[in-house]
Order: structure tokens, then sequence, then C-alpha cells
């Protein structure tokens, strides 16, 4: 509400406060007294003081207003003009005061109302924005639910209730209401109260997916599982078709080894176009999960990857990639690894994935490439000039395994065992390039470290 009253505000001060004051003095007249004179500063110090309002010179439009008011203090808009300024400037005893100056020259003035709860507001003083706010409800409805607000942060969890019962009885239900609802109940840990109001809900909108929905939700969260079972058989009874009500189902069947109706209800939910990609992926993820622990239904989880094929979230790919490793499949798990990387080219821990299974998959000319990439991105991770030094010995490139190995050893802090991986690498390189003494001296350093660690 406050967002709202905010822009009719400021074009109240654009348009009412000088129209005011034009109508209290004739600006066309010519002065021919001491009067003249008088009008005349009265309005520059006037348009002054909005002008350095509108640049945000808030003090010299303190000023300003304060010359005025010295001379004609009848027009309550000036009070509120300089109440607005000291908000700003967080003067919030004289802001208070000079607002309060304005509602008694004109008690039923929304917007001064308005900017006073507001400097109330952002003292956190709640008592007194609970009054303010009592008087702005007569002026609109959504500032109940700003007295809503205020009840909770005063404690007055029944009345905070109250209020939402009406606003929901006449407006109807709303997320922004049901989040301060859920706010008491989980403050005051009344779950009955929060279950009984669910109930009410299905009761007087049966058709409402939703309702029933977080009713299975509450009755989980507070461990009474037959009844988010039955809550969703309901929904089923009501509307055979819902897609939804498989996202609470499919949970309940894994639950109770009935797999067959569990991975027919998640498959309803990985086709389905009206159940977001994030829902999808959580039900993906525990479908991958249950297979890794029953292998046997390893199968049912390739029907259900190519449903999902083209809609399938990063967090989905490196599960499958996990999935895949775990069995064995590394060919596999790298394809999905690569996926996953083509969504977040620049992840650390994708790349590095990657390129460990690349190397294990002996496709060293692609490890080249992709860990001089890799360089490029992360120049002070030794990983990648290891990474590179391996797959280019396994080429037989000794010279650029060489420059790798020996330009990555610089980068390593307190990692002895991958200090003597470099040594044995490079040891190898030698080798390939015909220095047996380097090759020696390298293969003992190794030895060392490795011995060191025994």
């Amino acid at each position: 509400m406050k967002y709202n009253t905010y822009i009719v505000a400021i074009l109240f001060g654009l348009f009412f406060i000088p129209q005011t004051s034009i109508a209290q003095v004739d600006f066309n007249k010519r002065p021919d007294d001491d009067l003249g004179n008088v009008e005349d500063a009265y309005q520059e110090l006037f348009f002054e003081a909005l002008k350095q309002k509108g640049i945000e010179n808030y003090q010299r439009a303190v000023d300003a207003l304060l010359k005025c008011i010295k001379i004609d203090d009848s027009d309550a808009a000036l009070y509120f003009e300089l109440g607005k300024n000291y908000n700003k400037l967080k003067n919030f005893g004289a802001a208070e005061d000079a607002l309060r100056k304005a509602i008694s020259k004109s008690p039923e003035n929304e917007w001064y109302m308005d900017e006073l709860y507001d400097v109330y507001i952002q003292q956190n003083d709640v008592d007194k924005a609970v009054k303010t706010v009592k008087q702005l409800v007569k002026y609109h409805p959504d500032y109940k639910e700003d007295l809503a607000g205020l009840y909770i942060k005063a404690e007055k969890y029944k009345d905070a209730i109250k209020l939402l019962d009406e606003l929901d009885e006449e407006f109807g239900i709303s997320e922004n209401r049901d989040y301060m609802r859920n706010q008491i109940y989980n403050i005051t840990g009344n779950d009955d109260d929060r279950i009984e109001n669910l109930e009410d809900r299905v009761k007087n909108n049966p058709q409402n997916e939703d309702n029933y929905l977080k009713l299975v939700y509450r009755y989980s969260e507070i461990g009474d599982t037959q009844k988010a079972f039955d809550t969703a058989q309901r929904l089923l009874e009501i509307n055979p078709e819902s897609q939804l009500v498989h996202l609470a189902l499919y949970k309940f069947y894994l639950n109770d080894n009935d797999t067959q109706n569990a991975i027919n209800s998640m498959k309803i939910v990985l086709t389905s176009a009206s159940i977001n990609p994030e829902a999808k992926t959580k039900v993906f993820n525990d479908f991958v999960e249950f297979v890794s622990k029953h292998p046997e239904y390893e199968s049912q989880l390739v029907d259900v990857t190519a449903l999902v094929d083209n809609d399938k979230s990063k967090k989905t790919l490196l599960e499958l990639g996990q999935y895949y490793l775990k069995s064995g499949d590394k060919t596999k798990a790298l394809s999905y690894y690569e996926e996953a990387l083509k969504q977040e080219p620049s992840n650390y821990n994708i790349i590095k994935d990657v390129l460990l299974l690349q190397l294990e998959l002996n496709q060293n000319d692609k490890v080249v490439v992709k860990s001089n990439q890799a360089l490029e991105l992360y120049p002070a991770q030794p990983i990648f000039y290891l990474i590179n030094g391996v797959a280019n010995n396994k080429l037989k490139l000794p010279k650029q395994a060489i420059e790798s190995l020996e330009t990555g050893l610089d980068y390593i802090i307190d990692d002895p065992k991958m200090e003597a991986d470099f040594y044995t690498q490079l040891s190898t390189a030698y080798k390939l390039n015909n220095n047996i003494s380097k090759s020696e001296t390298f293969a003992k350093k190794a030895q060392a470290i490795a011995g060191g660690q025994q």
C-alpha cells in the first residue's frame, strides 16, 4: 500500500500544493506596496523549496519552507512539505511535529496521515504506527494488510488473524496474506488452526487444486502421512484428470513401495505442461535417487529420461551423470556432464569433472583443447595444468607437457599429493623427450614426497 500511495502523494504535492498557495495569493497582480513584496518572497521561497526537494537538497528545502512559514503559517501544505523533507533527512522528531501540525490544520487529509505513518514505520514505532494506520483504513482497505503486519510485529496474533480472515472473506485469498498467516502459525506453532483454515478452504472451494496440495503439504509436515495421502486421493476423486496431485502421490507411492504407481505418477508430472520446471526437476531427481538404490528399474529411468530430454536442469543432468558414474558407465556419465557444462560453461567443478572423465576415457585431444580453455578462465588453478600435462604425455607431446607442468608447479600451495603428481608427469615427459637425467631427478622428487607422507 505504501508504494501505491507514494505515487499519488507525489502528484498531490506537485499539483495540490501550488494551487493552495496560489488560491491565497494572486501572483499575477502587480505589487504596489509592501504586501506585494511579501507575496513575491513567499512565492519564490515556496517554489525554491519544491526545486530543492526535487534535486534532493532536503535541508535547503527545509530552510526555504521555514522562511515561508514565518511569512504565513496558515497553509497545512507547508507543514506537509516540511514533514516530508525532515523525513528524508531522517530527522524523525521534527518530521512528526511538522506532520502533526499539518493534520491539525487538515484532519481529514489521507496523505498527511500516510506520511506520518511512514515516519513511524521507519522508526519501528509500532504502537504509533498502529494508531495512525487505523485512521487510514477508512480511506482504503489495503491499509488493513499494513495493520495486520503491524499486529504481527506487536505480537497481537489473534488480532492479525481476525483481520486476515476479514480480508480473505471480502477480497478472496492472496499470496501476501497467506504469507502473513503462515508467519503467525510458524511463530505460534499453531498447526491445528493452520490445517483448520486449509480444510475450510477445501470445503468452500472444492475445485481449487492448490488448496488440496497445501493441505497435503501441511499434513506431511506434521507427520500425518495418512491424512496427507487421503487428501491427495480426495483431490483425485474430485478431479481425476488432475496432474498437480501427482506431485504428492508419487512420494506416497515410493514410500509404500508401490513402484509402478510411483513411476506412473512421475511420468505424468514430467510430461505435464502445467507443472513448473523446478517441481519437475525435484521429481526427476527423486527418481534418479530411487533407481540408484533399485537398479532393477533402470529401464524405467531410461524411458523417463527420454520423456524429458529437452527439459533438464543443470542439477538433473549432474544427478544423472553421478548415477551413471556410480553404475560404471563413464561414457554415459560424461555425456550428461557435458550437457550440464553447456548450461554453465564457466562452472569450475563441472569443467574439472568433464576433463577428468575425458582423461579416463582417453579423449586426450579433447582434454588438451578443453584444459587450455579452462586455463583461460582459471589461470591459477594447478589441476588444469596437471590435466593438460597428462593429456600431452599420452599424446606423446612432451614439450607441451613440460611447459604446462612447470608453469603449474608455481601455483601449488600446501598440496604434497598434487606436487608429487606433477613430478611424476614431468619425469614421464622428460623421458619421452630423451632427457633421462631430468626424468630421474623428478622421479626421485616424487618418491621423496610419497615417502614423507607414509
